[in-house]
């Protein structure tokens, strides 16, 4: 994990830079801020500490950290206390307060397997990375252009193809017990691309002359076969610690090969904000676990990303 877990480090969550997976990691009081890569195979080991707070919030790549320093809620998937997501919503695409943002931004269809394909919209400079954020399978670009012609176009496919511009996280997980191929994700995307040629391309973007199809899947560890987790990591206590072999990273989810438990699930989200430690290996994984029923049909969830 880099070295960077060592006394008085805190979890700032799991990022994508350069297409790959990396923990990043803050010093309390401190610009310091480092950050672990996360290869397939490898073997993270980490100790839980006493408590569990609000990371702060990021302005022009620098962490604000958070005023009242406020206790998390164990279970909690924001890292953010109410105030600081408060702030950052103020300065959000995702919330519509950025309309003037000058920098280009672009246009995409994402591939979610048996959840479907959505569209969406990121800032051109940011390329595959929002992608892989949400953890698409597949992606392909249609345009670039201005923010608000870019919100246009999105508003455009969801009214005249019905292409949803969100997908809950539980739809996503189930769908990777059966991703598919690659072709197949091709060709469904490429399908939608015929679509979207035939509507009239509001002012103010650019379509792209070629669709070219991106496929995320090999880059996760996600292989045609799909993935079956065995069990859950429950919300952290302090003194838990967490290891095993990285099977799969996609999206904020790690999914990590755990002896005499096999496949367990950890999403990154709850590992944020807590103070956190290098254990010794090998180690005894001690968190929480719950039992993941095998899955087949997506089913609804009330919280969307």
């Amino acid at each position: 994990m880099g070295g960077a877990t060592g006394a008085g480090w805190r979890a700032a969550g799991l990022v994508w830079r350069g297409g790959e997976p990396e923990l990043e990691w803050w010093a309390p009081g401190s610009e310091l801020r480092r950050a672990g890569a996360l290869p397939l195979g490898a073997e993270p080991a980490f100790a839980v500490g006493a408590d569990r707070r609000c990371v702060g919030l990021w302005r022009a790549g620098r962490r604000i950290a958070c005023p009242t320093a406020r206790t998390l809620e164990a279970g909690s998937r924001s890292s953010q206390c109410g105030e600081c997501a408060r702030l950052d919503r103020q300065n959000s695409v995702a919330a519509d307060t950025l309309l003037d943002d000058p920098r280009p931004y672009a246009v995409y269809l994402a591939h979610h397997g048996s959840a479907g394909i959505k569209v969406g919209i990121t800032a051109a400079e940011r390329g595959l990375a929002r992608l892989l954020e949400q953890g698409a399978l597949a992606s392909v670009f249609l345009s670039e252009g201005t923010l608000p012609s870019a919100r246009r176009v999105e508003h455009l496919l969801g009214v005249a193809l019905g292409l949803p511009d969100r997908v809950s996280t539980v739809r996503k997980r189930v769908a990777r017990a059966a991703p598919g191929t690659p072709a197949e994700r091709a060709a469904s995307l490429l399908a939608q691309v015929a679509r979207t040629r035939e509507l009239d391309w509001p002012e103010g973007q650019t379509r792209r002359a070629d669709a070219e199809i991106a496929d995320h899947c090999a880059r996760y560890g996600l292989a045609d076969s799909g993935l079956h987790p065995d069990a859950a990591v429950e919300p952290l206590r302090p003194g838990d610690v967490v290891t095993g072999r990285v099977v799969c990273r996609i999206a904020s989810d790690l999914y990590l090969a755990v002896p005499s438990t096999g496949l367990a699930l950890l999403d990154t989200r709850l590992l944020s904000g807590w103070a956190v430690s290098r254990s010794a290996t090998p180690a005894p994984f001690t968190a929480r676990l719950a039992p993941v029923p095998r899955m087949t049909e997506p089913q609804e969830q009330p919280g969307l990303f």
